[in-house]
């Protein structure tokens, strides 16, 4: 019987196994570690070199607006021409915001109920979008003073800052709300709170906007009028202040008067230059999986 001679390969597969072998044992861990150093470089550490003062504040301010109906009057003006209350007030408001960037600032708006606009926030951007929607008569109307400062200390209730204020405008009388305003300028004061009050409008008559039967729009002269005794009373009770705004000049002068007196200075500790730091994480990473590649195509190729 004729024989076929033909190579030993045991040889070739002795050491196929051997390189599988070892090249599993560690090879195979390069891309991993890599792709961990890669998610650390993507996460920016950055190193602090060097500290600067950063001032903050201590102060957190809820203000609430009044949105009733007759918030609509145009006795004030707004550019030079005439505008209705709460345009003018949003405005004033919004400057208001602005020149106090250190601060959380949070809104309420108020009609027959309090409802929040926002939340105390660093966020101005946030908070000056808010205040844009904010509209009059879309809540049930009326005046609810008092529910709109219980509304408000209870969101300065729990807060850490030194000095916590509510600034009211208004330009009517409490005539809703389950609680009345003495009595919640009295819980705002055993919680530390500090409560600004400003009537807002003319005195006696101002023209405001209104619908007939056919929705045609017309002017109509309206008395208006505002509980200024009360506001006074709230304030006092609080150790703040009262304001009476009949215009717009004046309403811009109330706000940058308690701009200027609610300031309370701090400093904080930060630092003023940052190291970047990825790249010790990106470029190892690189050389991983470089060493990986390299090594799987030559030494430790697996043979078929």
């Amino acid at each position: 019987m004729a024989a076929v001679q033909y190579s030993n390969v045991a040889l070739a597969r002795q050491v196929a196994r051997q390189t599988r072998s070892r090249a599993g044992r560690w090879v195979w861990w390069l891309p991993i570690v890599a792709a961990a150093l890669m998610i650390l470089g993507l996460a920016r550490p950055q190193l602090g070199r060097g500290r600067a003062d950063v001032p903050a504040s201590g102060i957190d301010i809820m203000l609430a607006l009044d949105v009733s109906g007759s918030m609509q009057a145009l006795d004030f003006k707004l550019h030079g021409q005439p505008a209705n209350r709460i345009d003018v007030v949003k405005s004033v408001v919004s400057q208001f915001i602005s020149e106090r960037p250190n601060d959380r600032l949070g809104i309420i708006a108020f009609a027959g109920l309090p409802y929040l606009v926002s939340p105390l926030t660093l966020d101005h951007d946030w908070l000056q979008q808010n205040l844009d929607r904010v509209q009059v008569a879309g809540v049930e109307d009326g005046t609810a003073i008092g529910s709109a400062i219980a509304a408000c200390a209870n969101r300065l209730r729990g807060t850490p800052a030194k000095s916590k204020v509510i600034v009211l405008l208004t330009d009517g009388m409490n005539n809703s709300g389950k609680i009345s305003p003495l009595a919640a300028a009295e819980a705002a004061k055993t919680l530390g709170i500090k409560v600004y009050t400003i009537a807002a409008g003319v005195r006696g008559e101002a023209p405001i906007p209104v619908k007939d039967e056919l929705g045609n729009t017309q002017l109509v002269m309206a008395q208006v009028d505002v509980d200024e005794t009360t506001l006074r009373q709230i304030a006092a009770e609080t150790g703040a202040k009262f304001y009476r705004a009949t215009d717009t000049d004046s309403l811009k002068q109330i706000y940058a008067q308690i701009n200027g007196l609610e300031k309370t200075k701090q400093v904080a500790r930060g630092f003023a230059r940052y190291q970047e730091l990825f790249g010790w994480a990106i470029i190892p990473a690189l050389g991983l999986l470089g060493l990986a590649f390299t090594l799987e195509q030559t030494r430790y190729r697996r043979l078929p």
